[in-house]
């Protein structure tokens, strides 16, 4: 499945908890900007939602493509905040409450990348449902035996 969000990509992530005292006891909560992040996301994901959620391992690819200033260049590497394990924590909880998956548990190979661009901004989404890893390291060891003469 390939995806493409037209938007800004947020910057905001899911991180970004606050502590607050009540009653002499600390509370922590999710500031209004995170809020606002994820529903931006959940409204341009719902579109794409699959009929039922993915089961089985998964992989995911996104690539974050924000808006470049005058200081860089069409698709260099953004190397500045947000992290990327923060980006996809903030995009996976969302995808997750759409229902794309069971659980975010499921994707156990990410493959991420943040770049500055030109037109268009927004997030590039692949799914893969992986297969049975036993058959791939099956032919892995095959080859190494090859390999070795053994």
């Amino acid at each position: 499945m390939k995806i493409f969000l037209l938007l800004d990509p947020p910057t905001i992530t899911a991180q970004e908890t606050k502590v607050a005292i009540v009653r002499g006891k600390p509370r922590f909560y999710k500031p209004e900007n995170v809020a606002k992040a994820k529903e931006e996301l959940k409204k341009h994901l719902r579109p794409f939602k699959p009929e039922k959620p993915l089961d089985g391992p998964i992989e995911l690819k996104a690539t974050w493509l924000f808006p470049r200033g005058k200081r860089h260049q069409h698709l260099e590497w953004r190397t500045t905040k947000p992290d990327t394990d923060n980006l996809e924590k903030l995009l996976k909880d969302c995808m997750t409450q759409l229902g794309f998956w069971k659980d975010d548990a499921l994707v156990v190979r990410e493959v991420v990348e943040k770049l500055w661009s030109d037109e268009p901004t927004g997030i590039a989404l692949e799914i893969e449902i992986l297969g049975d890893r036993k058959e791939e390291s099956d032919d892995t060891e095959t080859t190494a035996r090859r390999n070795k003469g053994t």
